[in-house]
């Protein structure tokens, strides 16, 4: 049996749910894979599962930052990847269960990520113009300026890492690329025949967000002092409902917003996740219940025990 599965797909399409049960017959710990799931206090908005959907199964990388804080990727495989480590030298299964496709794929692949600039190349960079900042990427590293899409941050960011470094972005990405991937994970996919139902499921989510108190929680989090413009509070379900508190929209029209917002993103998903070849897809036909995908998914395992 794989000792290490993976759990993709968009929001709303029942990935904690699988990974419960899944965890409750294999032996196993679920181990997040959600950017947004790490934050402590923003629980409604991201649909963090509560203690009565976790049936007990131990969750791991919920509730590991505040949301002032700046967490990223290289942060979450540094933190994950050893608690995977001892779910697996302990003799049972890490599930890793999440839609944020850079996270997933960066811990399986054991990323080599390019060091935190601490020289303060990246204060001399933010207060150049963008103009000459280009100008030197494209001078240093014309591929990433092409992936950059002038985006400050990456142009920023991709000479920060040749100026400590020496060696370009790109030269670093294609290193880092040949490295054999940490995990060999049996990889789920949770799809819908349908799109429409995974619309509805987004659209019932948002309800039921609202229902549990989100605005209050949002509310909360502004009045302990949480800047409205920090990157935790810039995620869908939580800078909409920002606007409606500050009268630039209303409540109603701050949800069909977020509605809108999640039905592009879970497409993001979809699509990422899609590039994975070795994702074993388990589409949910028209009335089909979660007992049926869990059906499917010991099929799969079945056919690819090892």
């Amino acid at each position: 049996m794989n000792n290490i599965i993976c759990i993709a797909g968009p929001t709303a399409s029942g990935k904690t749910a699988l990974a419960v049960e899944l965890a409750k017959e294999l032996n196993g710990e679920v181990v997040s894979c959600d950017s947004m799931y790490v934050y402590r206090r923003m629980n409604i908005g991201t649909a963090k599962p509560s203690p009565e959907e976790m049936q007990g199964i131990p969750h791991h990388m919920i509730d590991v930052a505040e949301p002032d804080e700046d967490f990223s990727v290289s942060r979450y495989c540094e933190m994950a990847g050893p608690i995977v480590d001892d779910i697996v030298a302990r003799g049972k299964t890490a599930i890793i269960a999440g839609g944020t496709g850079l996270y997933m794929d960066s811990l399986i692949k054991g990323n080599d990520f390019a060091p935190v600039p601490a020289t303060g190349h990246r204060e001399r960079l933010e207060r150049m113009e963008l103009d000459d900042l280009i100008t030197q990427l494209r001078e240093i590293d014309p591929e990433a300026l092409e992936r950059s899409q002038n985006n400050p941050r990456r142009i920023i960011r991709a000479l920060e890492v040749y100026y400590e470094t020496g060696e370009t972005i790109t030269e670093h990405n294609r290193r880092t690329q040949a490295i054999p991937p940490r995990y060999q994970p049996l990889w789920l996919g949770l799809d819908f025949t349908e799109r429409a139902e995974l619309y509805r499921r987004i659209d019932l989510r948002v309800g039921i967000m609202l229902e549990l108190g989100l605005v209050e929680e949002i509310q909360s989090l502004l009045a302990s002092g949480i800047p409205e413009k920090c990157t935790a509070m810039q995620a869908i379900g939580y800078k909409e409902f920002v606007a409606a508190l500050n009268r630039q929209c209303t409540i109603a029209e701050a949800a069909d917003q977020v509605r809108q917002s999640s039905r592009h993103y879970a497409k993001r998903q979809l699509t990422w996740f899609r590039r994975n070849k070795n994702i074993h897809w388990l589409t949910r036909n028209s009335g089909e219940s979660s007992e049926e995908i869990l059906k499917k998914a010991r099929q799969v395992l079945r056919e690819n025990d090892n």
